[in-house]
């Protein structure tokens, strides 16, 4: 069910799911039923007593909604709240969780952030901290969960160019000796500049078999990054 799960402070949980817990995503032509059926498994295995994910419909740009109470998945690419359970799902882009002390004691800040090529560039993780903090957040960390890595997502020079010009840090050179993007190095730079602790940092979509990777197949399904409160 969980690619990587920890109790990352007393009564917060962060997790990256694998491919074993199917695909989560409404988007990619599945049953919706059957979608249904696995996030509700999924929040059982979560141990959310009841609750449930938010889930977003992701569009591949820097909007942050904050989320109060469950509702009908807002159109953005990265979500804060205060206690409501989030999600957010990819399949080569860079899933990044984060978790913030809040101003009222024993409710802590979350976040999650959809940082595809577009997201990196026009710097949603920034947006999302900056939304954090607006909310009172403090001792920000972040978990980059599993994603491309630079040696395998392959680009053209001029996209490579263009998006290194704003993230120097996502240059790379594919393991064949093409440009590439290492949209993790751009996602971990950022946070560096934002004095964001990176906590963890997942493995490569493409080379592990256990994760969805839409370079790998294009009809592939979804995972999910999350972060809960314990009941």
């Amino acid at each position: 069910m969980f690619w990587w799960r920890n109790e990352v402070r007393p009564g917060v949980s962060v997790a990256f799911t694998e491919a074993g817990a199917g695909n989560l995503a409404l988007h990619v032509g599945d049953d919706p039923v059957n979608v249904m059926a696995r996030r509700a498994a999924l929040e059982t295995a979560a141990g959310l007593g009841g609750r449930q994910f938010q889930f977003m419909d992701q569009v591949h740009g820097n909007s942050v909604e904050f989320i109060g109470t469950l509702g009908a998945g807002p159109t953005a690419d990265a979500m804060v709240s205060d206690g409501q359970p989030l999600a957010v799902m990819v399949a080569d882009c860079v899933p990044v969780v984060l978790l913030g002390a809040g101003p009222v004691q024993d409710k802590p800040i979350l976040a999650v952030a959809h940082a595809g090529r577009p997201g990196v560039a026009s710097h949603v993780v920034p947006a999302t901290v900056a939304e954090m903090r607006r909310h009172g957040a403090t001792g920000i960390r972040a978990w980059i969960g599993p994603s491309v890595c630079g040696a395998c997502y392959e680009v053209p020079a001029h996209m490579r160019a263009a998006v290194a010009a704003i993230e120097p840090a996502t240059w790379s050179e594919t393991s064949w000796g093409t440009p590439g993007l290492d949209l993790p190095a751009g996602v971990r730079a950022q946070l560096a500049v934002l004095d964001v602790e990176l906590a963890y940092s997942g493995e490569c979509t493409l080379e592990n078999d256990s994760l969805f990777s839409y370079r790998r197949d294009a009809q592939t399904g979804r995972f999910a990054g999350l972060v809960w409160t314990h009941d």
